[in-house]
């Protein structure tokens, strides 16, 4: 099947300028808005404290549901509807998740009978430690850095045969990532500024696809990540595992417009020049780019507004992540790679 006709020709590194702008642009907002909110909306996966979902048989004001819980003692928690308002379903944070023990939950139901007069469904209850969720959020970090890591050993081996090189380079900054976090080095800290090695390192090694690619990922992550907390949405070990399928989804999209220029660039001609080449390579690819986006975001879109609010979260990332994964792999993976070759 082919959207787009064989013969198409839009210069899309002609553009590549007004592409810089507008993902400078998102990043910067994404950065801002991360410096702002200090950091992602994290769910109680990564702060530690408990969640209770609850459901009433008919309208309650959010203000009745704050009074029982004050008089709990339960001052920090907040209230948050749930899912459509004729649901009359309402999720309950607090940090507090050991003085009640495991009657949190029936304690916070009681008390809110007592102030609303009706007895609320318990449909939820997760409960978290603080240093429990302390160590998940810095594994889920190591999680993207590792994976972004071995994404590009794969990669410079494929495409330019630097497997010994780049795993060499990839262990040492592995190396230096494990002793910083022993010494108790903050891992956000840690991890960017990794990245920042990184990007150096393949910079001056001349590993060029790698350096495309781990380009085009972490544009891909972080401006997710930023459109989660521009929007105030819970960030959750769900909404890591789809920054992880993201990532994926968009090397495989930059694989194939990989593996077509590096065939153009062998067969090709001496009067073609290498941004005709990268071009020609991205417009051959353009349907099958496409083809599968569309189709990946037909099933993503019927999750989210059919799969219920637990998914709900889960499909707007992987949504995003489809979106800006298809833009990155024609508008930054692409370009980057010719921006090292003329540096060849």
């Amino acid at each position: 099947m082919q959207l787009i006709k064989s013969d198409i020709n839009i210069d899309f590194l002609g553009k590549q300028k007004l592409a810089y702008v507008f993902s400078l642009i998102l990043i910067l907002v994404s950065i801002g808005s991360l410096i702002i909110h200090k950091g992602p909306n994290y769910g109680i996966d990564f702060v530690g404290g408990t969640l209770v979902q609850l459901k009433f048989s008919q309208n309650i004001a959010v203000s009745d549901i704050r009074t029982g819980l004050t008089d709990l003692g339960l001052k920090d928690a907040s209230v948050q509807g749930f899912g459509h308002a004729d649901d009359n379903e309402f999720l309950i944070r607090t940090s507090n998740s050991e003085t009640m023990g495991d009657d949190l939950a029936k304690t916070v139901a009681t008390g809110i009978q007592k102030s609303t007069g009706i007895t609320p469904d318990i449909r939820r209850v997760e409960m978290v430690g603080p240093q429990v969720g302390k160590d998940l959020k810095n594994k889920a970090l190591l999680a993207i850095f590792y994976s972004l890591l071995f994404i590009t050993i794969y990669i410079s081996g494929r495409f330019e045969l630097k497997w010994v090189l780049s795993g060499v380079t990839a262990g040492a900054l592995m190396t230096a990532v494990y002793f910083l976090s022993v010494f108790n080095v903050s891992m956000p800290f840690v991890i960017a500024g990794a990245l920042v090695v990184t990007l150096s390192l393949f910079w001056v090694l001349k590993l060029k696809y790698a350096m495309g690619a781990i380009v085009a990922l972490i544009h891909d992550v972080l401006i997710t990540v930023g459109i989660f907390s521009l929007l105030n949405l819970d960030f959750s070990l769900p909404i890591i595992a789809a920054l992880l399928t993201i990532i994926g989804y968009s090397l495989n999209d930059t694989i194939i417009v990989f593996d077509r220029i590096r065939e153009n660039i062998k067969g090709a001609d001496s009067k073609e020049s290498l941004p005709q080449l990268f071009n020609k390579s991205i417009n051959e690819t353009l349907s099958r780019t496409i083809l599968t986006s569309l189709t990946t975001l037909i099933v993503l879109l019927a999750l989210f507004f059919l799969g219920g609010e637990i998914i709900h979260n889960f499909a707007f990332a992987m949504i995003i992540g489809i979106i800006i994964g298809t833009y990155s792999s024609i508008f930054v993976a692409s370009p980057v790679v010719l921006a090292a070759h003329n540096k060849k």
